[in-house]
């Protein structure tokens, strides 16, 4: 009987090439027929501790020794404080809804569809790399909220509103609906897939970035039932029930650090945590609430990467707002690489509290110069570079990108990161 060889070559077809098509057809099926779904029907499988299984075709991951050697290390020089030839840029939300390819992607399916099917995210996170090919880091195209997803929560993307959760958590009973020790490759194998492929795929170029949001955000969504201005519920939660607010936040700040070890398992080389609600809380609050679980998810990945031989990476923090005086100092403290900041600070004021000699700082033009001219968005550029200056530096926004911003100001702003940092460093 014929073997495969044959049948390719009895039809002068490259066999690699019918295995592709093939795949990516059944992907694109796939993916069509779950968007074809209502978003309700589309989470069911993602309740309790059912298994979330990656969507598309199934592929067995690249060990980390047959990734090739990075030809752009800037970003993990900067972490670690060493010497770079230029500063290091990349943006908050690049791989979003301002790019017009990606509205095109996202037009076939619903948004955690593309986050479950790697091929998709893999895709959308290169989109900004094709686009802008000077950037200098890639970030995993995923979403904060799969961690609640892992431990059972059901978590819909409705248009208009975002995420919204049809079970919030409303008193400390509702705890004991999660799965505080979720299996990590049954419930999030699928966004190790995405950055394993997506690693693959980048060949070198430039490093690629996992994330996860922090405890205390992540508990927000939780409690509010979604997006919130006030925080209203989730801080009655911690006035209420702070031991059980602390149980949660262990439990999250616990997952999390696994999470984030699987990700440097499958590929990632540098990692940020995201503790957007941080400035929403008091001080006091945040010192409570927010800052020991930051410190500890930053021990707790270099501890656990050391224990299982895995590559030490930098790891940054961005707590946005939450800029107070002795506070950021703290944040500074811990085991974090890079702090990041959000637009709300003056360079000049941050580098001062934290001094290059201390840590690496991230950010922080307001997304909203972006809507300024291309001189313009230059000109705040160049504030910006002779404030935090051209050492332990990583040039990025104060937060993400919004979905209406002009990709090419966006460009704009890479290309003058770039070209000022570069005469700064030869003075």
């Amino acid at each position: 009987m014929p073997g495969p060889e044959s049948l390719s070559g009895g039809l002068g077809l490259d066999l690699g090439a019918v295995i592709f098509a093939a795949g990516s057809l059944g992907m694109l099926l796939s993916v069509r027929y779950r968007s074809m779904k209502n978003e309700k029907k589309h989470m069911e499988i993602q309740k309790g501790k059912v298994k979330i299984r990656a969507l598309g075709l199934p592929r067995a991951r690249v060990p980390l020794s047959d990734f090739p050697p990075l030809k752009n290390d800037l970003i993990l020089r900067a972490a670690q404080g060493e010497k770079v030839e230029r500063v290091p840029v990349w943006m908050m939300r690049q791989a979003g809804r301002y790019l017009p390819e990606f509205r095109a992607e996202r037009k076939h399916c619903d948004f955690f569809t593309m986050c479950q099917t790697p091929e998709l995210a893999c895709k959308v996170s290169l989109q900004p790399l094709e686009r802008f090919p000077t950037l200098d880091a890639v970030i995993i195209f995923q979403d904060i909220l799969i961690v609640p997803q892992a431990m059972g929560m059901e978590v819909l993307m409705v248009p208009g509103r975002g995420p919204v959760f049809p079970k919030p958590l409303k008193e400390p009973s509702d705890l004991e609906r999660l799965d505080f020790s979720p299996d990590m490759e049954d419930s999030l194998g699928y966004v190790f897939d995405a950055v394993n492929l997506t690693r693959e795929r980048i060949g070198g170029r430039v490093p690629l970035l996992g994330f996860s949001g922090a405890p205390f955000t992540l508990m927000g969504y939780m409690v509010e039932g979604g997006g919130s201005k006030t925080l209203s519920k989730v801080k009655t939660w911690l006035f209420r029930y702070p031991n059980e607010s602390h149980r949660l936040l262990q439990g999250i700040a616990d997952i999390v650090i696994q999470y984030q070890i699987e990700k440097v398992r499958a590929g990632a080389q540098l990692l940020q945590i995201f503790e957007s609600n941080g400035g929403d809380l008091s001080p006091a609050q945040f010192e409570e609430f927010s800052l020991p679980y930051l410190a500890q998810i930053a021990k707790g990945i270099k501890e656990g990467l050391k224990r299982e031989n895995l590559p030490s990476v930098p790891l940054t923090v961005f707590a946005r707002g939450a800029n107070w005086e002795g506070v950021l100092e703290k944040l500074a403290d811990t085991e974090f690489d890079t702090v990041g900041l959000d637009w709300r600070i003056e360079p000049q004021v941050a580098r001062k509290r934290i001094p290059a000699t201390k840590k690496t700082i991230q950010g922080n033009l307001d997304p909203c110069t972006l809507y300024a001219s291309k001189e313009d968005i230059y000109g705040e550029v160049v504030n910006m570079l002779e404030g935090f200056g051209t050492e332990r530096y990583i040039a990025n926004l104060g937060h993400g990108m919004h979905p209406d911003h002009d990709p090419e100001h966006a460009h704009a702003f890479i290309l003058a990161v770039q070209e000022v940092s570069s005469k700064m460093n030869q003075k």
